[in-house]
């Protein structure tokens, strides 16, 4: 259960702080990674093939999709899904429970206050160990199902997740699913950092909430939060997350192989392709990520609002 402080106010009122546990966190993450991944799947793989055409295929955004949707079908537009949906589910647990666990060990044992710094070592040591844990096995695993084109199985080098993930292995080793695995770090790590401490200050700044503070976010507040929230990250992350996709595409199993590591992809793809195409899918990133961040945002801060108030509710004042 959740630990209270009992405070005194201006107005000698006594009022009751809830601390949310880790485990409560990971769960409101987990539920609200479902529903993002089902919504903003075919954003995803636009994001995916865009930053893979090196030849410009793809005149933009709604030509990428039309042409997946016409020459592949429409359901080519939710390839990965499975992946992508147990790694959002798995991946925003880890993420939230971690980063409260870090919030605990760096809060003042006084005042029971987290700084500015303490919000961004938490997050990006949320994000790193997500990185490692989660994000990179399961993102090599949905690009290179993503890169396939056409659905017919028998013209497919990879049937579904799972052969996918044995192929990988047989193929190049274990660690082929740890392919791209610093670029993810740098990408996660950062946008976390950003990400939670953006989160408390407009919470704080539009809506006046604090956790633990009994008061449950109407949906579209937690989404406005989470939206603003999520759109630095993508920007200045961008060079990271076009390398991490284009090491993660690349199989091993063929001899050599283009990109030698993430530092070499950003001086090949600057000399080949200019500066621009490092932040090649940033549009469908912030088509992305913002929105999925308002999703999640959406659906978690109302089980962790809901434990609040429950909590609030039958804890002794």
């Amino acid at each position: 259960m959740g630990e209270t402080q009992t405070q005194k106010n201006n107005s000698n009122q006594t009022t009751t702080k809830i601390t949310v546990p880790p485990y409560m966190k990971a769960i409101s993450g987990s539920i609200g990674g479902i529903v993002e991944a089902s919504c903003l799947q075919p954003i995803d793989v636009i994001k995916t093939r865009l930053q893979l055409d090196r030849v410009g295929n793809y005149k933009g955004i709604i030509h990428c999709g039309s042409t997946v949707a016409k020459t592949e079908g429409i359901r080519a537009l939710w390839k990965g899904l499975t992946p992508f949906a147990t790694h959002l589910t798995l991946k925003y647990a880890l993420r939230m429970g971690t980063n409260a666990v870090l919030q605990s060990a760096f809060k003042d044992s006084e005042t029971g206050l987290i700084s500015h710094k303490a919000r961004l070592f938490s997050g990006f040591g949320a994000g790193v160990l997500e990185a490692l844990v989660i994000v990179t096995p399961f993102e090599v695993v949905k690009i290179r199902l993503q890169q396939q084109k056409g659905l017919s199985p028998e013209l497919l080098k990879y049937k579904g997740p799972i052969h996918c993930a044995r192929m990988t292995i047989r193929e190049e080793g274990i660690l082929g699913l740890w392919a791209g695995a610093a670029p993810t770090v740098m990408r996660n790590g950062t946008n976390q950092a950003a990400m939670f401490t953006a989160k408390f200050m407009f919470d704080k700044a539009l809506w006046k909430k604090q956790e633990g503070d009994g008061t449950v976010l109407q949906p579209w507040q937690s989404m406005i939060s989470g939206f603003l929230a999520g759109t630095a990250g993508p920007i200045c992350t961008g060079p990271f997350d076009v390398v991490k996709t284009r090491l993660m595409a690349q199989s091993k199993s063929g001899g050599d192989v283009k990109y030698k590591g993430m530092v070499h992809a950003i001086r090949t793809i600057f000399a080949e392709e200019g500066l621009r195409a490092l932040w090649r899918g940033l549009l469908p990133r912030l088509m992305r990520i913002p929105p999925g961040q308002a999703i999640m945002w959406g659906v978690a801060d109302q089980v962790i609002g809901l434990y609040e108030k429950q909590f609030l509710q039958t804890a002794p004042l």
